[in-house]
């Protein structure tokens, strides 16, 4: 039976004194990928946020395997949930490698940090190629591609991942899917993606949810999410709540 490892129950966000999120539920098994969609605005990013602790939470809570959790990101890090924010932002001003030591900041056991950064080039070859490079001098490919690598550096259970193909060539981001994949089935990695780029997410992922003005709209296999119409009623914006 699969486990929930992480997710959200009934949680409402508000910045301002509007609603961000209302009432929503998302949840992550063991294993799986789980795709976020819908249009801008529609709070995807928020979802991520508030499982991170980077959200202010109205109501409702969060729970870490079952049990309500308060997260704060710094502590949430040491519970194998990492969080891959949008932009690829990296540390410039850092080599490759001085990158994915950071990210493995947490892991007492230094030889498991070089184990783990060795096994991100053997994901990620092209990062291997450039390891003394500043990270400022990356194409944007290789920057995403080192955003991810850097968090995976604590073995995550749990990757929450912020729009990965934001900016990026068709080439690439077939490149940048495709290690999503893998990273889920080589490491068993449950992911929970916001991407717009429908086309590239929808054949990997197993479930999903659809966001509409801070509420899910529909949840489900992602296979049939993808067949039926909400997705175009939703963008096109003749999508009429039936509540």
């Amino acid at each position: 039976m699969q486990k929930n490892l992480l997710e959200t129950q009934h949680v409402s966000v508000q910045y301002g004194g509007v609603n961000a999120l209302d009432d929503v539920s998302v949840v992550i098994g063991e294993g799986e990928i789980v795709a976020l969609m819908g249009p801008n605005g529609a709070g995807k990013s928020t979802v991520i946020k508030s499982m991170f602790g980077l959200a202010p939470i109205a109501s409702g809570e969060v729970l870490l395997h079952g049990e309500p959790y308060v997260p704060i990101p710094h502590n949430i890090v040491h519970k194998s949930v990492s969080y891959v924010p949008q932009g690829r932002r990296v540390f410039t001003h850092l080599s490759v490698e001085e990158n994915l030591e950071i990210g493995g900041y947490i892991v007492k056991d230094k030889s498991l940090v070089k184990d783990r950064i060795a096994a991100a080039y053997d994901l990620f070859p092209d990062l291997k190629a450039k390891r003394d490079k500043y990270s400022g001098t990356l194409s944007g490919g290789q920057q995403q591609m080192l955003a991810i690598a850097r968090g995976l550096m604590t073995d995550p259970k749990v990757l929450l991942l912020d729009e990965p193909s934001l900016g990026l060539a068709p080439k690439i981001v077939k490149e940048v899917f495709e290690l999503v994949s893998k990273i889920n089935e080589e490491r068993h990695t449950a992911i929970l993606i916001v991407e717009h780029n429908l086309q590239s997410l929808l054949p990997i992922a197993h479930r999903a949810y659809v966001l509409d003005h801070g509420k899910v709209i529909i949840e489900g296999d992602a296979q049939k999410v993808a067949s039926g119409d909400i997705l175009e009623r939703i963008f096109m914006g003749t999508y009429k709540p039936t509540h």
